[in-house]
């Protein structure tokens, strides 16, 4: 998966997040300062102003510094609870996934019924999101992805989160079917035929919707006919040719039967 390939983020949190303005200036400068933010005694409106200043300048971590404290000197004031997701959102521009999550989960934890808690689940599952790695790697991050975007669309189906979240499980549905068949053609390789076999069946059985599972059929038949199961290797062999009758995986995968179950078909 690649950054090009992923979707930007859209929030709709028009007077929360300040417009279009501060997401533009932003996403224009991610990084932040390592400034250490010194307890000096402001009200509100100073303090959320130099935050929103500091991050619209791209000085991210010191922004959510301030937002935070924001919350600390005035904890009880309407600004508080803006301050607190404007924290988590300034740390997700930064790239601080770790403390976006947390920022966004205390928000939740203590606004759970806030008109902008869709935003805060979304920002979860961002932050996730821009996380996964290659198919090389382990992937529990793509899977917490997966739970947080999936979160998104059950709580709020309706929301623009959600569409975008839909989207981007599309990918990430993608990729856990790669590592799936990354690990199947391994114990192909060497020989280990059932083992292989509960991959490829797994990315049947569970990203039947993702670009893998044309190959993840072919796969099927190929062990199965290595265990000396035809019928199987049949069956398996004319799902793909009703489902993917143009495919390259199919046509293979005729030929396979042709050549090592004569006599039976396919089709």
């Amino acid at each position: 998966m690649t950054k090009t390939s992923r979707f930007p983020i859209k929030p709709v949190l028009a007077a929360t997040l300040a417009a279009s303005t501060l997401l533009t200036a932003a996403c224009a400068g991610r990084g932040g300062g390592n400034e250490d933010v010194a307890y000096v005694a402001r009200d509100v409106e100073t303090l959320y102003a130099e935050a929103k200043d500091r991050l619209d300048r791209g000085q991210t971590k010191f922004a959510a510094a301030l937002f935070d404290e924001v919350e600390r000197q005035h904890p009880y004031s309407p600004w508080a609870r803006r301050a607190q997701l404007m924290s988590a959102f300034s740390y997700y521009v930064g790239r601080d996934y770790n403390k976006a999550i947390a920022s966004a989960q205390r928000f939740l934890s203590i606004h759970p019924g806030n008109k902008d808690a869709p935003y805060a689940y979304y920002l979860i599952g961002l932050s996730y999101y821009e996380q996964i790695s290659d198919v090389e790697r382990d992937q529990k991050i793509t899977q917490q992805a997966r739970t947080a975007l999936t979160e998104v669309t059950r709580r709020f189906p309706a929301t623009e989160y959600a569409a975008d979240a839909r989207l981007k499980l599309d990918l990430v549905e993608d990729h856990l079917a790669g590592k799936e068949m990354q690990i199947g053609r391994f114990y192909e390789r060497s020989g280990r035929w059932l083992a292989a076999q509960l991959r490829f069946q797994n990315v049947v059985e569970q990203y039947q919707t993702t670009s893998h599972a044309p190959e993840a059929l072919y796969r099927l038949t190929e062990t199965s006919l290595s265990l000396g199961l035809k019928e199987e290797a049949v069956k398996y062999a004319a799902v793909l040719g009703a489902n993917y009758p143009g495919s390259e995986w199919y046509e293979k995968a005729y030929k396979l039967v042709n050549k090592h179950a004569p006599g039976m078909t396919a089709s």
